[in-house]
């Protein structure tokens, strides 16, 4: 019988081993005297055997295929075999240079000692000499925990191998693309964003509020931080509040902060976000969306830098630099009185128009090379770039998510790749030739428009462009030369008509040459 304290023994021997050789230098210790044990497990490549831990003769001797299929078939995973160590020396000729004497269990041991190894978990063979009949009671104690450090090591093995392969791939493309990592890197600097960058370089040296103007997804507060690094508050905090998602009844209390006790709830005295943002840069997201009242006291910061806390009485003067953006229409909002026309004033001294992502396609590759290896990173799989397909699929969406919607889009196509490549085209739910949002879920492939015969997509070695070019020009030619319509190629084809015409555009075909006399 193995007391309680030597089976607790043996598993902190297993929860401090990074292996089996030091599970097996461990526990050899607690075994008593006359006692050895031997640890044997698979190589990586899975075809012979290591010895990880023992001594005498066979330390650290690599065992062939053949011998390790002799002892695996002695004692399977779960089967315990218990005998003399001349019977097994006997039984295993091979093994004669072990030194042992008396009573010796061997234990087949996988992933669990019960079930044996599961899929990916690994092999492994415990021997254990000892005096009389303590072996079968240490061999028995010692499987689970065995088991425990065997799978912990296979798994760790592998992943580390992952590891080190994405990581190799990943060095690789950032000196490819010659950029030190991933961060908050405006991307399109040079190009899309040239004129955008020129103006934050303008506005950051000074303390004017700043408006930034751009649809959803345009990467509004990624300029602001821009804003913010560039200026002389950077060593300052930087705040974001989305006005949006803040209850109107709770904006004055996150904005400017409250007294305890001033309404039911205010257990204390909170600073708002102003008080926080003292040094440094508040950005105020979605402020088009902030109540008449909450507007009204925001003018008065803006015009002095003071206000009061919610219930207080004292006055709290600030030194906050005012970032604010926007996808509404402001002036709209002024002139239907839903939005303070001197605030408006107040707020749009240097205005920062962002462009929407199908303006700037030109920064398309650059954006997906970035969100292809912060989604692997963040993923954990091996960087996979967009190939030439993947680029023009990308191009031909009209992208009214802009760059945040790019980066689900690539993410979710590393998702559906698993690691092996871009799953662009299922990502997108487009038709893998023209490049067309499909109309039905996103993930699902696109059927074969209808009227063009069972050789859509099935061009072989044909490039993608020329392949575009023959189907169009069939529906084209199917439909007279009209683009759209009931009877046009646009609705054969099942794209929009403005999509259709831009490809058409890229490609050189003009309708009039489909239309009959």
């Amino acid at each position: 019988m193995i007391p309680p304290s030597l089976q607790v023994a043996f598993w902190q021997a297993a929860a401090q081993a990074p292996d089996c050789q030091d599970f097996a230098a461990r526990v050899r210790p607690l075994l008593g005297p006359g006692a050895d044990l031997l640890v044997l497990r698979l190589d990586q490549a899975g075809k012979a055997i290591e010895l990880e831990a023992g001594q005498g003769p066979l330390h650290r001797r690599s065992l062939g295929p053949g011998e390790w299929a002799e002892l695996a078939a002695l004692a399977p995973p779960g089967k315990p075999w218990f005998g003399s160590a001349a019977e097994l020396k006997r039984r295993l000729a091979w093994l004669s240079p072990l030194a042992w004497e008396g009573t010796v269990g061997v234990a087949g041991l996988g992933g669990h000692a019960e079930r044996g190894p599961a899929p990916g978990e690994g092999e492994g063979l415990l021997l254990l000499s000892a005096p009389g009949a303590m072996v079968e009671g240490l061999v028995l104690a010692l499987a689970s925990p065995f088991s425990a450090v065997l799978a912990n090591q296979q798994r760790w093995r592998a992943l580390n191998s992952e590891r080190e392969a994405a990581e190799a791939e990943r060095r690789a493309l950032l000196q490819r693309l010659k950029r030190p990592g991933l961060g908050d890197a405006i991307v399109g600097a040079e190009a899309g964003l040239r004129e955008v960058m020129e103006a934050v370089d303008q506005v950051a040296t000074s303390d004017a509020p700043v408006l930034i103007l751009g649809e959803t997804g345009t990467g509004k507060e990624v300029v602001a931080r821009a804003v913010h690094v560039h200026s002389r508050r950077a060593k300052g905090p930087f705040l974001r509040v989305n006005c949006g998602a803040i209850p109107p009844e709770l904006i004055d209390s996150e904005l400017f902060g409250h007294e305890r006790g001033s309404f039911t709830g205010a257990t204390g005295a909170r600073r708002g976000w102003f008080e926080r943002a003292d040094g440094g840069t508040l950005f105020l997201d979605e402020i088009g969306e902030l109540p008449a009242a909450a507007q009204v006291r925001l003018l008065r910061v803006l015009q002095d830098g003071s206000f009061q806390r919610v219930g207080g009485e004292s006055t709290i003067t600030v030194d906050v630099r005012l970032v604010a953006a926007t996808n509404r229409d402001l002036r709209t909002a002024v002139a239907a009185g839903e939005f303070r026309e001197d605030l408006w004033f107040r707020i749009a001294v240097f205005p920062i128009p962002l462009p929407p992502l199908r303006e700037r396609l030109q920064d398309i590759p650059a954006l997906a090379a970035h969100f292809c290896l912060r989604a692997a990173e963040r993923l954990g799989l091996p960087p996979r770039m967009p190939d030439a397909q993947d680029l023009t699929l990308l191009a031909a969406y009209p992208w009214p998510g802009n760059v945040r919607e790019l980066g689900s889009v690539i993410e979710r196509a590393a998702i559906l790749g698993n690691g092996r490549r871009l799953e662009v085209a299922r990502s997108l739910g487009v038709h893998p030739l023209v490049g067309t949002p499909a109309t039905d879920e996103i993930a699902r492939p696109a059927a074969p428009p209808s009227g063009l015969g069972p050789s859509w997509g099935q061009e072989g070695g044909s490039s993608l462009e020329e392949a575009n070019r023959r189907y169009i020009e069939q529906a084209l030619a199917r439909c007279h030369g009209r683009v759209d319509g009931p009877f046009g190629a646009a609705r054969l084809l099942g794209v929009n008509p403005n999509t259709l015409r831009s490809r058409m555009r890229k490609l050189g075909l003009e309708p009039r040459r489909f239309r009959t006399q």
